[in-house]
């Protein structure tokens, strides 16, 4: 399992105009193959910073999804969004342990 971990930010007066688009990628990624989940959270103490949590088969499943028309679609839309300070780790764990 893969995990994609972390956040991006955008100026707080663009969330409105970024969720549907926000939406539209979470929905999209959801329906691909080895997408086990995939979601961004708005933090509540800081506008405008959003928390990106991705969970992944495998590398071939993050791989076709890094390639995916949907992620070229939200990534034309960063500079409209003022999307900035990106900051995604990927982690790869063998076995997941709930807690």
């Amino acid at each position: 399992m893969l995990y994609v971990i972390g956040t991006v930010r955008m100026p707080p007066e663009n969330l409105h105009d970024a969720r549907p688009v926000m939406r539209e990628m979470i929905e999209e990624s959801l329906q691909e193959d080895g997408c086990e989940a995939y979601s961004y959270a708005e933090d509540v103490l800081e506008p405008g910073l959003i928390h990106v949590i991705e969970a992944w088969r495998d590398h071939d499943a993050l791989d076709a999804h890094l390639a995916s028309e949907h992620l070229e679609e939200w990534r034309a839309n960063w500079d409209r969004l003022g999307i900035h300070d990106r900051d995604l780790r990927l982690i790869a764990a063998n076995r997941a342990q709930h807690m």
